[in-house]
C-alpha cells in the first residue's frame, strides 16, 4: 500500500474551496465574547503626553481599555533580544505601534469609541533609512563578520575590479488570513489561546510571561493558518497577548482579528538591505575575491533580525566558490515596525547581491553571464567549500545548470534576444539563468528538534499530533502519508490533530523549511516504536511451536493493510484485527517520538562550522520583455529545474515550487512598499500593493525535477522545498539587468530591487542620458575599477 511518493491532494483543499476549513476568526463566538482592537500610534517616533483612555472606558459597550500598566507580568519580549514592548509605555517608535488594548461588546462599539480618542504625542525625530541610521549610529545587536583567505591582497593584485551598491526593498507577506487570536479564561485562571501562529510554543511562553503565569497555565492551539510565509513566526505574539490580557482581566472570552489595512500598517516585512560590494576577478570571469558590507533595516526592535542577518551571511555566496572574501554585516535600527521573517529568511537578499555581482562581471568582460556563473559554480571534488567551512556535498549544481541550459535552448534564445534588441526600437528583451543553493536547518542548533504523539485506536485508525503548523504548505498531508506508510495502512485511516502545546511541548516554529524534516521524522519515530510493539506481539501470535515456528520479529511483515509471518504467508491478519488483539494483550498503542537533526553546528566566534544538514538546489532561466517607453515588464517564459530529492508528495512539492517562485517574482518586480515622509505606509491594502496575479505568470512555464542518487539522508530521502524556490526569481531580475545592458555596450547599468516599471524607466533614462551628470547611477564598464563610496565603520 504505497502512500509516500503519491500525488495526494492537500488534506484541506476541498475545505479551502468550499469555505468549510475553519480559521481562527471563523470559530463560533461565545455568548459572552468581547471584541478586541488596539489604539495605535499615529506617528513614527514620539513621546506620549496625554490620552483619554479612562473616559473611553466608560462609554456604552466598552468593557475596558488596557495599557502596559495592566500587564501583570512583563511588557518586554523578543525571540532573541528582549527589546520590544507589547504596549508602548512613554515612547512610541513606529506608526501602528499598539499603545492600548480596547475591548467592547461589538465591533461597532469599539469603532465608535476610537472615534472619540484624544491622544497627544510630542513628535521626536524619526530615522527611516539605512543611511539615516548609519549617520545616527543606531544599530541592533552586534556586527557580524565572515572572512576567508586574504581579500585585500587579491584585490590589490586583481586583473579586473568592480565596486558598487546593491539596494533592495522589503516585501509584505500578504497572507490571506490577517493576524488573529481567541482567548478563553479557565476556571482556575488558566488561559487557552487559539492563534494563527507558526509558533504555538512561543505564544504559550510569551502570553504566560506577559500575564505572570507559569507556562503550564497557558495552552496555545493552532488548527491552520491562511498563509504565514514567516510573518506569523513571531508577529502573532502581540494579538495573542491582547486577547489573553482581556480574557484574564474580564474573565470573558476575547477575540481579535486585524483588518488587512491594520495588519499591513503595524506588522514587520522582509528586511530592506543596502550592500556595498567590491569584487576582483580574472579576464576569464573567475572571482578571486569579494568584500560585502551588508546593512539591513531592522525596524524599531530586534525581532528575528539577528538570525535573519546570519542567514544572509551564510548565503551571500549562493552557488559560487569564492576563495577570498570578507562579509561584514550590521542591523540598522529605524522607526518602522520591527521587520521579521519572510520566506528565505535573509537568504534572498544575500543571493540577489552576489547574482548582481556575477552579472556585472559578465557585462564588464562582455561575456555570456551563464559562462561566468558556470565557471564560478561549486564543484564536486574541488572548489566545494563554503565561506564558513562546510563542504558542499552530494549536490548536482553543475549538472542542473548544464541540463537546464540544454532543455531551455538557452544559447539559441540568447542569440535571438541579442538580434531582437538590435532591431527593436520599442522593446527590449533579456535572458538570464541563475542557480540556487539553500541551506536546510535552523542555524541555531537547539531549534533543530521536534516531537510527535501517535495514537493507534482499537479499530486500527490513527491520530497524529506534532508541533508543526499547517499554513497551506501541505505539512499535514505529508505527515499523514509518512504515518500511513509506516503502518502499511490507508491514508484515510490517519488523521492529523490540531496543533497544541498541551500535546507537543517545547516545539520549534514551523519555519526554516524544516517542518516536514523535523515533525515527519518525529512522527515516524513514534510509529516505529508502536510498530515494534505490534511486531513483537505478532511474532507471538503467529508462532506455531508444533510446526517449529517460534516467535521471531524478523519474519513479521506489514503489507497492504495486513500483517503476516513470512513462514506462514497464508495466515494473514488485518492491521485492524492485529491492533484489537494487541490491545486485548495489553500492548501499548500510543507512543511519543522525538527527532533532532544530526551534525548541525556553527561556531559564531570563528564563523566556521556546519550550520546546515544539507542543501536544496536548483536553477531557473527566465526571459522578459520591456517596453522602452514605459518600463513596463512582461515575463514571457520561465524554465525551472530543481533537485528536491525523492518527493513525499510530488503534487504538493510542485505547488510549493511554483508558488515560491511566483511570490519571489512579486518581490523582484511589482511589490513596492511606499511610505510617506512621516513613516506612514501608503501601500497598505490590495488596492495599492500589487502582488502577482494571473497576468504576471509567464506565458511559457516549464518545471522539472531531477533524481539525485547521491542524496541519501533526511526523511524518505526527500529535501525541503518551502523556501528555496523563491530565490529562483532572481533569474527574472537578472534578465531585466541583461536587457538594460544591451542599451549601451560601454556602461554597466544599475538596477535596484524591485524592478518596477518606474525603476526600469529611470534606468533606461539614465542609459540614454548625459553620463556627465554626477547624479547618474550608471557605471562605465570600461573602467578597471570603480571607486567605492566612503563607508562608515561597520562597528558604528
Amino acid at each position: 500500500m504505497k502512500v509516500v511518493g503519491k500525488h495526494i491532494p492537500h488534506d484541506s483543499a476541498v475545505g479551502h474551496v468550499t469555505g468549510e476549513a475553519l480559521f481562527v476568526d471563523d470559530l463560533p463566538s461565545a455568548k459572552d465574547e468581547l471584541i478586541v482592537d488596539f489604539i495605535a500610534s499615529p506617528v513614527a517616533h514620539g513621546k506620549i503626553i496625554r490620552f483619554n483612555f479612562e473616559e473611553l472606558s466608560q462609554l456604552d459597550g466598552i468593557a475596558g481599555i488596557f495599557t502596559h500598566a495592566d500587564l501583570p507580568g512583563h511588557n518586554l519580549f523578543g525571540p532573541v533580544i528582549q527589546d520590544e514592548r507589547f504596549l508602548a509605555e512613554d515612547i512610541v517608535e513606529y506608526v501602528g505601534q499598539p499603545i492600548a488594548v480596547i475591548a467592547g461588546e461589538s465591533r461597532k462599539a469599539v469603532r465608535q469609541a476610537k472615534k472619540q480618542l484624544q491622544l497627544e504625542i510630542e513628535e521626536l525625530a524619526p530615522v527611516f533609512t539605512i543611511d539615516e541610521a548609519l549617520a545616527a549610529k543606531q544599530f541592533i545587536g552586534e556586527a557580524r563578520e565572515l572572512k576567508k583567505g586574504d581579500f585585500e591582497k587579491v584585490w590589490n593584485e586583481a586583473e579586473h575590479k568592480i565596486a558598487g551598491t546593491f539596494l533592495c526593498n522589503g516585501q509584505e507577506q500578504f497572507y490571506l488570513e490577517s493576524q488573529a487570536a481567541l482567548a478563553w479564561r479557565g476556571e482556575n485562571g488558566e488561559i487557552l489561546v487559539h492563534s494563527s501562529s507558526q509558533n504555538p510554543t512561543e505564544i504559550q511562553e510569551v502570553v504566560a510571561e506577559a500575564l505572570g503565569l507559569g507556562f503550564h497555565e497557558v495552552v496555545c492551539v493552532c488548527k491552520r493558518m491562511g498563509g504565514g510565509f514567516g510573518g506569523k513566526e513571531t508577529q502573532a505574539v502581540i494579538p495573542a497577548v491582547m486577547a489573553a490580557l482581556v480574557a484574564a482581566k474580564t474573565g470573558r472570552s476575547a477575540r481579535v482579528a486585524y483588518t488587512k489595512d491594520d495588519d499591513m500598517r503595524s506588522t514587520g516585512k522582509r528586511h530592506p538591505y543596502k550592500i556595498y560590494y567590491k569584487a576582483g576577478f580574472t579576464g576569464a570571469g573567475k572571482i578571486t575575491g569579494v568584500k560585502f558590507d551588508i546593512y539591513s533595516n531592522g525596524g524599531a526592535a530586534a525581532d528575528l533580525s539577528t538570525a535573519i542577518l546570519e542567514r544572509t551571511l551564510l548565503h551571500s555566496d549562493n552557488s559560487y566558490f569564492i576563495p577570498n572574501l570578507v562579509f561584514r554585516a550590521m542591523i540598522c535600527k529605524t522607526n518602522f515596525p520591527p521587520n521579521t521573517a519572510f520566506r528565505g529568511f535573509g537568504g534572498p537578499q544575500g543571493m540577489a547581491n552576489i547574482e548582481n555581482v556575477l552579472q556585472e562581471i559578465s557585462i564588464v568582460l562582455k561575456k555570456d553571464a551563464l559562462e561566468v556563473r558556470r565557471l564560478n559554480c561549486y564543484g564536486h571534488n574541488d572548489q566545494n567549500v563554503t565561506p564558513y567551512g562546510q563542504i558542499v556535498q552530494n549536490h548536482m549544481l553543475p549538472e542542473i545548470i548544464d541540463q537546464l541550459a540544454e532543455t531551455s535552448s538557452y544559447k539559441k534564445r540568447l542569440t535571438e534576444v541579442a538580434e531582437f534588441n538590435r532591431k527593436s526600437v520599442t522593446h527590449l528583451r533579456g535572458l538570464a539563468l541563475t542557480p540556487l543553493k539553500f541551506g536546510i536547518s535552523f542555524t541555531t542548533s537547539f531549534l533543530n528538534q521536534g516531537n510527535a504523539l501517535v495514537n493507534v485506536y482499537k479499530d486500527g485508525t490513527v491520530q497524529v499530533s506534532t508541533g508543526g503548523t499547517e499554513m497551506g504548505q501541505g505539512l499535514n498531508t505529508k505527515i499523514r502519508q509518512l504515518v500511513a506508510e509506516e503502518f502499511a495502512i490507508s491514508y484515510d485511516d490517519v488523521r492529523i490533530m490540531i496543533t497544541s502545546t498541551e500535546k507537543n511541548n517545547n516545539t520549534s516554529p514551523t519555519a526554516a523549511s524544516a517542518g516536514t524534516d523535523l515533525n515527519g521524522m518525529a512522527a515516524v519515530n513514534a510509529c516505529q516504536k508502536i510498530r515494534r510493539n505490534l511486531t513483537e506481539f505478532a511474532s507471538r501470535y503467529f508462532s506455531a511451536p508444533e510446526n517449529g515456528i517460534v516467535p521471531s520479529i524478523e519474519h513479521i511483515h506489514f503489507e497492504a493493510g495486513s500483517v503476516y509471518d513470512d513462514r506462514l504467508p497464508e495466515n494473514k491478519l488485518t492491521f485492524r484485527k492485529l491492533v484489537l488483539q494487541a490491545y486485548m494483550g495489553q500492548v501499548s498503542l500510543g507512543e511519543r517520538g522525538f527527532y533532532k537533526t544530526p551534525g548541525v553546528n556553527l561556531n559564531r566566534e570563528t564563523g566556521k562550522g556546519n550550520p546546515f544538514f544539507y542543501f536544496t538546489s536548483g536553477a531557473a532561466v527566465s526571459e522578459v520583455l520591456i517596453d522602452r517607453f514605459t518600463g513596463q515588464l512582461k515575463l514571457e517564459r520561465s524554465d525551472i529545474l530543481m533537485d528536491i530529492g525523492e518527493s513525499i508528495n510530488p503534487g504538493i512539492d510542485r505547488g510549493q515550487i511554483i508558488g515560491g517562485f511566483i511570490q519571489g517574482v512579486g518581490w523582484v518586480t511589482n511589490e513596492d512598499l511606499r511610505y510617506s515622509d512621516k513613516g506612514q505606509l501608503l501601500s497598505y491594502s490590495p488596492t495599492t500593493y500589487k502582488i502577482p496575479n494571473i497576468q504576471d505568470l509567464p506565458d511559457i512555464f516549464n518545471l522539472e525535477t531531477l533524481e539525485n542518487p547521491q542524496h541519501k539522508i533526511n526523511i524518505r530521502r526527500s529535501k525541503a522545498v518551502g523556501e528555496p524556490p523563491l530565490m529562483l526569481c532572481l533569474s527574472v531580475w537578472m534578465a531585466v539587468k541583461h536587457a538594460l545592458s544591451s542599451v549601451r555596450n560601454d556602461i554597466t547599468p544599475r538596477l535596484n530591487l524591485p524592478a518596477t516599471a518606474e525603476e526600469i524607466l529611470q534606468r533606461l533614462t539614465e542609459l540614454n542620458g548625459d553620463l556627465s551628470n554626477p547624479e547618474t547611477t550608471a557605471v562605465r564598464a570600461t573602467e578597471s575599477e570603480v571607486s567605492l563610496v566612503s563607508l562608515p565603520s561597520i562597528s558604528g
